[in-house]
């Protein structure tokens, strides 16, 4: 049915192409077709990433003119001297800032952003987005060409260019970035409020120069003195004299002539009350970020109170005591105090292995057992690595001991050494490993899984260690990789010449036999326990099952009683049908009447039997359960 199926299909398509007529081109239609897909398509354009580096130098950019029109527009409203003596440049400079602001409105027109994790590069969807946002409508109110009015109101009034200052958030935005950026996070912080507090400062001086103006110079003991004077006459004096009298008046220090005049108190009250707000807040910052800057230093000197309060209750000697103390200061002064699995544990899986590949996969290459090993192994092993310090004269391991771990040299100098602990054979340094063989425990080694010599820190060592447990866990996903790396394992001891070729050695050893007895024991135990955990289980579903059949019965019973009264509604039918039909028809009705109670008796036999199996085997439930727990 398929093949005749397709063989109509075939020729209905060729009858359909027959009946195109002959100057309809198939080729061009599909090609106006791909065409107007393809005019369909949103058009890309080169968007600059919010997340590149591109963007944040622009951001760099666009600051400045925004920090020099937050800083210099109110200086030259106030100091009329500083607008004109450099008029031109102020020009040029106001130009060159109000360029950079029209550049900007186009920088944002492409700057794309995420939607569902993907960059967005159509150009009317960032068309339309920035022109949909707030930030369009300040800064189309920053780029109104207010310097026209220079041609009605004269040169000494650049406050007009108040309007500029709406690009504030683009200061800010780089100030994020920055912040995001550098590793010295606490300070910049810092060095960011500090530059708020001065700007404040520096407006309420430039405020309090220009309201001195407005009153009259030296008219009274609280405003600038009289510019008449030489000494107060100079353009750097009259700055220096306001930036000192609102910095005492912000600080609520205080030590400033008092005002005279209503309009004096109403500005002094203003100020008081910017500089508790403001500096509060500021300050309350500053106590918070100094905190958090000395929280790690706090916490790894609790640590160490911790063990010096231990070691002193214990009695520990005062030289074991002395090496502790030593090996902390180590850690804190190289910056190892912090531990990696607590650093990392904010991260995703998948970052957090790209780390551990950047930073041990290169070292993990060199132990040449893993050499020719697959990726998802390396990756998985370097995952399982854990650092450890040892201060000078530790031994990692000793002659004799069963191996359990390999260990890996980051930083710092081993020695192995004899018996004695003195005489030196050979000095391991950044890159050796060892104790590779013994994690393996490969069949027919002379020394089995135990060190063959003794290894000791000569100064502070770095080392990563990886476990045997570890090593294991990792190959349960990686089946092959265990015979190869026996394989591999197993060449290297007989190059050296530590592997007994001997048959009966190469038999399984008797402690794999009773780990493997114990694994065993262990699965059994854990069987156990859910077996019981499935018997309790089924004891309270049985419990609920002859509740619901107790409830069951007495539905049943309400039922009985709705029964008996149809058949009683019944039989007064037919004792009116006998009277209508008379005698003859009594006899059929008689019939009826006796299969209906024949139907009626087999029903209540049927329900009696349900019932007495429902009790036989309630009760061999019962026998059931005594008897488990007799077990």
């Amino acid at each position: 049915m398929s093949g005749r199926a397709a063989a109509m299909a075939t020729e209905i398509g060729s009858q359909c192409l027959d009946l195109i007529p002959p100057w309809i081109d198939l080729e061009d239609t599909d090609k106006d077709t791909d065409k107007v897909s393809e005019e369909r398509k949103p058009k890309e354009i080169f968007v600059i990433n919010p997340a590149g580096a591109i963007y944040y130098y622009w951001l760099f950019v666009i600051a400045t003119p925004v920090m020099y029109n937050w800083t210099m527009i109110i200086t030259r409203a106030s100091f009329e001297e500083l607008q004109q003596e450099y008029l031109m440049t102020w020009f040029i400079i106001d130009f060159i800032s109000d360029v950079i602001y029209l550049a900007d409105m186009a920088f944002r027109a492409r700057t794309g952003y995420l939607e569902q994790g993907l960059l967005i590069k159509d150009e009317q969807k960032l068309r339309d987005r920035y022109v949909q946002s707030f930030q369009f409508r300040l800064d189309v109110l920053s780029m109104i060409p207010t310097d026209i009015f220079y041609l009605f109101l004269g040169v000494n009034y650049p406050e007009i260019r108040l309007n500029k200052l709406f690009r504030i958030n683009r200061m800010l935005e780089f100030f994020t970035h920055t912040e995001t950026r550098t590793i010295y996070t606490n300070i910049f912080r810092i060095s960011i409020l500090v530059m708020y507090i001065v700007i404040i400062i520096h407006w309420n001086a430039c405020l309090y120069y220009a309201f001195s103006k407005a009153i009259g110079f030296g008219t009274d003991t609280w405003v600038y003195p009289d510019i008449s004077d030489p000494r107060y006459g100079q353009l750097l004096r009259r700055y220096s004299y306001s930036l000192y009298w609102s910095t005492m008046t912000l600080t609520t220090i205080g030590e400033t002539p008092p005002p005279i005049l209503d309009c004096e108190f109403f500005f002094v009250v203003v100020d008081f009350l910017v500089g508790v707000l403001i500096f509060a807040t500021i300050v309350g910052n500053v106590g918070s970020m100094i905190t958090n800057m000395n929280a790690a230093r706090n916490e790894f000197q609790f640590r160490v109170d911790c063990l010096k309060q231990y070691m002193h209750v214990r009695k520990v000697s005062n030289e074991l005591e002395n090496r502790v103390v030593m090996l902390f200061d180590y850690l804190w002064n190289n910056n190892k105090s912090a531990d990696e699995r607590k650093v990392l544990r904010y991260l995703p899986d998948k970052l957090r292995a790209e780390i551990a590949i950047k930073v041990h996969l290169e070292t993990l290459k060199k132990v040449r057992i893993f050499q020719d090993c697959e990726a998802g192994l390396l990756i998985e092993l370097v995952l399982k690595l854990q650092p450890q310090v040892f201060s000078p004269g530790d031994y990692i391991c000793k002659k004799g001991d069963i191996g359990r771990e390999m260990y890996i040299i980051k930083d710092g100098k081993l020695a192995v050494v004899a018996d004695d602990g003195v005489t030196q054979f050979v000095v391991l340094s950044d890159g050796s490993y060892f104790g590779e063989i013994s994690i393996l425990n490969i069949k027919g080694s002379k020394a089995g899984n135990r060190r063959t010599a003794n290894i000791r820190s000569i100064g502070y060592s770095d080392l990563y260690c990886l476990s045997k447990d570890d090593l294991m866990e990792a190959l349960t996903e990686y089946p092959e990789a265990m015979g190869m790396l026996e394989e591999k394992g197993r060449q290297i001891l007989l190059k050296d010449g530590l592997i007994d070729l001997d048959p009966a050695n190469l038999m399984p050893d008797t402690k794999d036999l009773e780990e493997k007895v114990n694994r065993m024991h262990g699965n059994l135990e854990l069987l156990q326990m859910k077996l019981s955990h499935m018997m309790a289980n089924y004891k309270t579903t049985q419990l609920n099952m002859k509740q619901r059949i107790v409830y069951m019965e007495r539905i049943t019973g309400e039922v009985e009683e709705e029964e008996e009264e149809e058949e009683e509604e019944e039989r007064g039918k037919a004792d009116e049908m006998k009277k209508e039909v008379g005698t003859e028809g009594e006899k059929e009705v008689e019939k009826k009447e006796e299969e209906q109670e024949e139907k009626e008796e087999g029903k209540e036999e049927g329900i009696e039997e349900e019932e007495r199996k429902e009790d036989e085997e309630g009760e061999e439930g019962k026998e059931e359960e005594k008897e488990e727990e007799r077990k």
